[in-house]
């Protein structure tokens, strides 16, 4: 653990006048009339916030408050790939005996998922629960970790740093939260490391019809021929038919050609910031984000050790090589303890 150093955050002044530079040049395209949401990213809204952006926003409060968690930083090597710089973020209880957990981002996400759950994470054994060491990478290519250079950077390397990062913070064993990408991590992690993941938390599940069960195969067909479907089943087939229809476009652009979307992310914040809103807006419910909150979170990606570009590279590498995130979900794994949650419109389904 010698080299696990702490981590500040300064932006340079510099680099904020020149972001305000290129938000004083952006040019808006047209907009149908009545498009709202169907269309993508209203331009009422892309407008509002780049303005909010450039006046009243205040960064230096926000890299306060992201200054305040127990930053840190260290080197970790990744088999066939150059030394990574990673960093995370670790809240130790003062329970020696508190079980390590890992706590593992996708996209748009990064490692300030976790900063609204360290004071519940903390409080969780005064409550009556289990007590915590908290483990939040960025992982590589987000946040404020390296940037991957060599091609082939898979679910088997994002998990080995992982792994190689609770090792080296003296975690023999842990257990570890995955969301989005951070579910096919922890999922290849459980493949690889299951001697040391002790068990899983995932809220990201594809889940695909029954054919190795003949008997729950005929009884979902039996409710879909006679409609008896309950209604959180139904709401959520018009979720994911929705999904596939009209919103994952961005996954088939993402995972064939990331290089080129990569030109509009890392150069202008205006398509960054609507690239990545889009997402908050769909994906989230009807969590009232403020202004202030959707800048914070594209920030992150604005000012990243990467750049924004990087991040959308996994997911070209998560659909090739060994351990791609379709085995994930296919591979049973009798040893590593598992808990799957999918959060929607303020259930548990």
């Amino acid at each position: 653990m010698t080299d696990i150093r702490p981590f500040t955050l300064a932006i340079p002044d510099a680099r904020l006048q020149h972001l305000q530079e290129k938000l004083a040049l952006a040019t808006f395209p047209d907009e149908l009339e009545d498009a709202g949401w169907e269309h993508g990213a209203p331009l009422a809204d892309i407008k509002r916030l780049v303005h909010h952006w450039r006046t009243t926003y205040n960064w230096r409060r926000h890299e306060a408050s992201i200054n305040a968690l127990p930053n840190y930083e260290t080197r970790i090597d990744v088999d066939g790939f150059d030394t990574l710089d990673i960093h995370f973020v670790h809240q130790v209880s003062p329970n020696a005996n508190a079980i390590p957990l890992l706590f593992v981002h996708g996209w748009p996400g990064h490692f300030l998922e976790v900063a609204k759950l360290l004071p519940l994470l903390r409080a969780s054994e005064q409550n009556g629960g289990p007590a915590f060491h908290v483990v939040a990478p960025s992982l590589p290519n987000f946040g404020f970790s390296s940037v991957v250079t060599k091609k082939g950077f898979g679910m088997a390397q994002y998990a080995e740093t992982c792994h190689k990062l609770m090792r080296k913070l003296g975690y023999e064993d842990y257990v570890s939260q995955g969301g989005d990408w951070g579910t096919f991590i922890t999922r290849t992690m459980a493949m690889l490391y299951p001697e040391a993941l002790k068990a899983t938390h995932i809220n990201m599940v594809a889940c695909q019809p029954p054919y190795r069960n003949p008997l729950a195969l005929l009884t979902l067909g039996f409710k879909y021929l006679t409609g008896t479907f309950s209604e959180d089943e139904k709401a959520g087939f018009e979720r994911t038919q929705w999904f596939e229809k009209h919103g994952s476009g961005y996954f088939k652009i993402q995972s064939t050609k990331p290089q080129t979307v990569g030109y509009a992310l890392g150069d202008s914040p205006v398509a960054l910031l609507a690239w990545v809103y889009e997402k908050l807006h769909d994906w989230t419910d009807s969590y009232p984000w403020t202004d202030d909150e959707i800048l914070d979170w594209i920030s992150v990606y604005w000012w990243s050790r990467a750049g924004p570009a990087a991040s959308v590279r996994i997911y070209y590498e998560a659909v090739k090589g060994e351990y791609t995130a379709a085995r994930t979900y296919e591979t049973w794994i009798p040893n590593v303890k598992l808990v799957s949650q999918y959060l929607r419109l303020g259930r548990i389904a």
